[in-house]
């Protein structure tokens, strides 16, 4: 357990604060009884009367007044004020994984608690799927039967998010590293996806590591251009294999003493490498299908996993899509390093690098300064569209 988990953290100054609340319906549900009660009572019972309430009393009615405390530099988790909690009486612990309505937690001093989560939290008005991640410190009520209520979510740092049916789904909070990992065969490398997790990354204020698994499926001299380019981009890139073990030791100093995130698509070998760094995690594997050449979902929620070497690292499902949540075009060109050179040059000062005639971008590109690759995935990125990963 994290050292910051480990001890009591005395309480902030309290504050009473509103907080918005969910919305149960975005309008009132229309009737659909219209010939039942025209059949029994005509027209006459249908007018309304002009003291009834037909809504709600406006936007009050779904907020709360809460204690808090003062509001802390970090990043609040979910975007959100977050009730204050009686430290005599809860106890700090860590996310550990999220399954539907239920996670577990670890404390300090060990135990694992099945926890549910407290029903203000959930109703909290916010842009996250769920309030909850794995990773997430926390502040729980213990019960009997190692039970528990989460009253409370720290700020976070170290986010890896994507969107998701219109709503930010946060992958796994406070962390410090991402290894992105992808196969060099079977499932077909998909060089633009690398560039989403990059730009994700920096978002989330997350340092990359790109980790090539299945390197003796293929002669590792015709990805030397590849490797090169994120190499000089200044990011890690890591060659792997479980079978001939290649590039395991030098995976395992990268995780050692760190918080780390395992992500990419299904079939890639995630859990693999975990058990192959770790022997005796025993986490699932699965073949990638013959026939569609595509990953099965093998990891179905992600987890939290201490590694015995001194660390920690989230093993996460696979993903079928990625895209960023709550970014506008004019920051993409922000994710790309290789650009800032030669945005002063641009023609236009709101140079958007897709279309305009004097643009220092596309110059570079068509001269071999910028890959036409890594153009391509900033044109994905700009435009809004989702990296299909199976």
């Amino acid at each position: 357990m994290p050292a910051e988990i480990g001890k009591r953290q005395p309480m902030g100054k309290k504050r009473k604060v509103r907080v918005d609340l969910r919305k149960n319906r975005s309008k009132p549900p229309r009737p659909r009884d219209w010939t039942r009660r025209f059949q029994e009572h005509g027209f006459d019972d249908e007018a309304i009367v002009s003291e009834e309430r037909v809504r709600a009393k406006g936007e009050l009615s779904r907020r709360r007044t809460i204690i808090t405390e003062e509001p802390d530099t970090e990043q609040s988790a979910a975007g959100v004020e977050m009730p204050a909690v009686d430290p005599e009486t809860c106890l700090p612990g860590r996310v550990l994984r999220v399954q539907g309505l239920l996670s577990d937690v670890e404390t300090a001093d060990g135990r694992v608690f099945r926890c549910a989560v407290r029903r203000l939290l959930r109703t909290l008005a916010t842009d996250a799927r769920h309030v909850v991640a794995v990773g997430d410190r926390v502040w729980i009520r213990p019960a009997l039967n190692n039970e528990g209520m989460i009253e409370r979510v720290e700020p976070r740092h170290g986010l890896l998010t994507r969107a998701s049916r219109g709503k930010e789904q946060v992958l796994v909070a406070n962390v410090d590293q991402l290894v992105i990992v992808m196969a060099l065969a079977e499932p077909e490398l998909k060089p633009h996806l690398i560039d989403r997790y990059l730009a994700s990354a920096e978002q989330g204020g997350i340092a990359p590591v790109i980790c090539l698994n299945k390197a003796d499926l293929v002669d590792p001299v015709v990805y030397q251009p590849l490797i090169g380019l994120y190499s000089q981009l200044g990011i890690p890139v890591l060659l792997t294999s479980v079978k001939t073990g290649q590039g395991l030791e030098r995976l395992r100093r990268r995780l050692q003493g760190r918080q780390t995130v395992f992500s990419g698509q299904s079939g890639v070998g995630k859990s693999s490498l975990l058990n192959a760094i770790q022997p005796g995690l025993g986490l699932r594997v699965r073949e990638v299908s013959e026939r569609t050449q595509k990953g099965r979902h093998t990891t179905t929620t992600a987890q939290l996993i201490k590694l015995d070497f001194g660390g920690w690292v989230v093993d996460t499902p696979g993903i079928r899509q990625f895209q960023l949540w709550n970014i506008i075009p004019e920051e993409v060109e922000g994710f790309f390093v290789e650009f800032r050179p030669f945005v002063p040059l641009c023609g236009y000062p709101d140079c958007s690098h897709t279309h305009e005639d004097r643009c220092a971008i596309k110059r570079a590109v068509e001269h071999g300064q910028i890959s036409a690759s890594r153009y391509l995935s900033y044109l994905g990125l700009y435009h809004g569209t989702a990296e299909e990963a199976d």
